[in-house]
């Protein structure tokens, strides 16, 4: 699979924290700054890790999408997620949901009966991924896809293993149906490994995980919570482990997210959670909530006080 031209780091990025939803932390390194969009993709969140006592668990609470996808991936945890379409679901670690907003899509995420009841560790991420104009006003749809459908491909080495979310590493194709050629992966390693991406894909990096790892032609070391945007040129991406185990038996394991897509090129117009082309589309889009277009979801007012109960808990613990 390895390639004599290897891609490199243009850039780095340490992801920010900021509050979401109804009150929880994320890391943000997916917009930062002057760099905002990595067409065709819009915002990456790192969710957590955070333990919650009782009663802290907090999501978000029914807001609106239109225009562009959410794709929420587990790996602590539990998200219940309804909307206005009377779609419901469970996400649990290992779970991936890809939905479309489209034409747009009242919805609530919230955490678990159980995770609120009895407080544990929650992690995750969502990423946002545009759509082209022609597919902007489609149908809502959700892919929720259970850990035991997401193929995993493993190196010959056995050193580095992929999950295949979206995309198709050395054979093994995801189960995901995007609109635009898209790559999301977990990549694992504690050894080296050469991943082809086509060229013509803008590609980044996301280091989620406490250990290090080394990317691109001139090993640039990427930190936990750091962002590494690749050059286009050349179709390999080499990682490698970049932290020797405490035991002397080798590398400690690195794990990265891998996001690679076509870049659609298309003029953005963005306003919250509404992702158009143009600013009309924008007011449209205001008008049609603002008039009850996207519908209603049973239940608002009890999420709402069960997110600020645990907001309170929270304050009085000291806590985020």
């Amino acid at each position: 699979m390895a390639t004599k031209a290897l891609k490199q780091v243009t850039r780095v990025i340490t992801a920010h924290r900021q509050r979401e939803g109804g009150g929880f932390i994320v890391r943000r390194p997916l917009p930062s700054g002057s760099f905002d969009y990595a067409d065709p993709f819009l915002m990456l969140d790192h969710l957590g890790p955070v333990v919650y006592g009782p009663g802290e668990a907090v999501g978000a609470p029914d807001h609106p999408h239109r225009g562009f996808e959410t794709v929420t991936y587990m790996l602590d945890g539990e998200f219940e997620h309804h909307d206005s379409h009377g779609n419901h679901g469970l996400l649990k670690p290992g779970w991936v949901q890809w939905m479309t907003a489209g034409s747009g899509v009242l919805h609530s995420e919230m955490p678990s009966d159980e995770l609120i009841k009895n407080g544990g560790k929650f992690q995750g991420f969502q990423i946002w991924v545009n759509l082209p104009a022609k597919d902007k006003m489609v149908r809502p749809r959700y892919q929720d896809v259970p850990p035991e459908d997401i193929p995993w491909f493993e190196s010959e080495d056995k050193k580095t293993r992929i999950k295949v979310i979206a995309g198709e590493v050395g054979g093994v194709t995801a189960n995901i149906d995007t609109h635009t050629p898209i790559y999301f992966l977990d990549l694992r390693t504690t050894g080296s490994f050469s991943l082809r991406i086509p060229k013509e894909m803008n590609a980044m990096v996301y280091n989620y995980h406490p250990s290090p790892i080394y990317i691109g032609s001139e090993k640039t070391k990427i930190a936990e919570s750091q962002l590494a945007i690749i050059a286009p040129e050349s179709e390999s991406v080499a990682f490698e482990a970049a932290e020797d185990a405490e035991d002397g038996s080798g590398k400690k394991e690195a794990r990265v997210l891998v996001l690679a897509g076509s870049p659609i090129g298309e003029p953005v117009s963005r306003y919250g959670p509404f992702v158009m082309n143009t600013s009309e589309e924008i007011a449209q889009a205001i008008n049609d909530i603002s008039t009850g277009a996207f519908g209603k979801i049973p239940g608002s007012i009890e999420r709402m006080r069960k997110t600020e109960e645990a907001n309170k808990r929270r304050n009085a613990a000291g806590k985020d």
